[in-house]
C-alpha cells in the first residue's frame, strides 16, 4: 500500500471511530437524561404536597393570544417564562393536565418529584423536560448553584399562576 493510501485508510478509521463514539455518547445521555428510572413509573405513586414557593422568581418574558393567530385556539395563551430557583428553592406542586409545557434547564441541576415516578428525577443543564396531561409534580433545588429554567407553556386560565 502506498503512503497516501495508508494515510487515507488511517484517517477514515479515525473518523469512523469518532462517529461511533459520538453516537454512543449521544444515545446513552439522551436515554437517561431527566427520565423516571425503568420500573419506577406508576400512576399516583407520589401524593400531593403543600409546599409554598421558596426562593423562586417567575418572570413572563412574552405571551401570544392564540385565538388571534391563524391556529385560532380559543381561550389559550402561549407563554414563555424564565424561572430562577435559588439553592434550597421550591417550585410548589402543580398539574399539567390543562397546561402542557416544555422546560429547558439553562443552568444548574434540579430535582423533580413527580406523581407518576417513585424516585426523584434529576434534571441537569442542557436538558429539556416535556410536561403533559398526567403530570403533577413539584421541584427543589438541592444544589449550591442557582437554577435557571426557561418555560414555554400553553395556558388556558389567565389567572392560573402555577409555575
Amino acid at each position: 500500500m502506498s503512503k497516501s493510501n495508508t494515510a487515507s485508510h488511517t484517517i477514515w478509521q479515525g473518523l469512523a471511530l469518532a462517529g461511533i463514539i459520538a453516537v454512543s455518547v449521544t444515545t446513552v445521555s439522551t436515554a437517561v437524561a431527566g427520565e423516571c428510572p425503568a420500573g419506577k413509573m406508576q400512576p399516583n405513586v407520589r401524593p400531593m404536597v403543600d409546599h409554598k414557593p421558596i426562593g423562586v422568581t417567575d418572570v413572563t418574558l412574552g405571551s401570544i393570544n392564540l385565538e388571534k393567530q391563524p391556529a385560532n385556539i380559543r381561550d389559550r395563551e402561549l407563554r414563555f417564562r424564565k424561572l430562577t430557583i435559588e439553592p434550597g428553592g421550591i417550585v410548589p406542586w402543580h398539574s399539567h393536565d390543562d397546561r402542557p409545557a416544555l422546560i429547558y434547564v439553562q443552568q444548574g441541576e434540579i430535582v423533580e418529584y413527580a406523581s407518576n415516578c417513585a424516585d426523584p428525577i434529576v434534571h441537569k443543564a442542557g436538558e429539556i423536560r416535556p410536561e403533559v396531561a398526567g403530570t403533577s409534580h413539584w421541584w427543589k433545588n438541592l444544589g449550591k448553584e442557582t437554577v435557571i429554567l426557561y418555560v414555554g407553556d400553553v395556558r388556558k386560565d389567565p389567572h392560573d399562576h402555577n409555575m
